[in-house]
């Protein structure tokens, strides 16, 4: 039982990990041993926060334009080749677009779920091939797909796209954890709340607002990295071994809060 949450000697990749979520979730890996990759479409980022992981464990960065399945396969094609086995991809890659109702764009409605939805399905099953090559029935590979709390509610802003594809994403992990576990691959999401992050920072960088969105939450704080990676660790850990085709809520009790009206 001491090993329960042990994740150290495993493989992974995290898309979308040089900033917010992803970032916190790759930092929490690589502190406690495992071989991390990250990928992000933007250079400069990417390269910053793998610099900074480097200095705590072992983190490679990867340039990846995952919003076809041309830049997806490239990504896989490029791990292939150094790696024999993926053990954990957590599916993080993501992005907004708010716009009023009667304005919201084809572009942003495409961008979004290309990114938010058609990256994961795309994603996973491409690195099909690395997940099934070391997984087995007491250690399955996991995936684990970015969701958001928005996923289940109205998010009190004109973000269409991305709320009806975190839904997507709940429903996809359910319909790919069925169907992949006879592969002795795990399939889960989390759904976070409020975390500092490039989404975020609107509300983060203004107090007035920052406070109000604190005091919407039970807990009374936002998410911090720990919450976030202690989640991923379990979910990819001994002790999460038998967890599949779940979305773990992570938002200190607002969605339930949320129940009560």
């Amino acid at each position: 039982m001491k090993a329960l949450f042990d994740v150290s000697g495993k493989t992974a990749l995290v898309t979308g990990g040089s900033s917010g979520i992803g970032a916190m979730i790759a930092r929490g890996f690589v502190e406690n041993g495992v071989k991390t990759y990250i990928s992000a479409r933007k250079e400069g980022p990417l390269m910053e926060t793998a610099e900074a992981l480097s200095k705590l464990g072992e983190c490679i960065p990867l340039q990846a334009d995952l919003s076809n399945v041309g830049g997806i396969e490239s990504l896989v094609g490029e791990i292939s080749s150094r790696e024999q086995h993926l053990d954990i991809l957590i599916n993080n890659a993501g992005a907004n677009w708010v716009v009023p109702l009667d304005e919201f764009p084809e572009a942003g409605w495409d961008k979004v779920m290309s990114i938010n939805i058609k990256s994961i399905f795309f994603m996973t099953q491409k690195a099909l091939p690395l997940l099934r090559a070391n997984a087995s029935e007491d250690d399955p590979a996991r995936v684990i797909n970015t969701a958001s709390i928005h996923g289940f509610d109205n998010p009190g802003m004109p973000a269409y796209a991305y709320s009806a594809s975190k839904s997507g994403v709940i429903h996809l992990t359910r319909h790919l954890a069925t169907d992949l576990a006879k592969d002795n691959i795990n399939v889960n999401a989390i759904a976070p709340g409020f975390f500092p992050s490039n989404m975020t920072k609107a509300a983060v960088s203004n107090d007035t607002i920052y406070q109000h969105a604190v005091s919407q939450i039970p807990r009374k704080r936002a998410g911090e990295p720990e919450d976030v990676a202690g989640t991923a660790i379990y979910l990819s850990s001994r002790a999460g071994a038998w967890v599949d085709g779940h979305t773990i809520v992570l938002d200190g009790g607002q969605i339930a809060q949320s129940a009560k009206a």
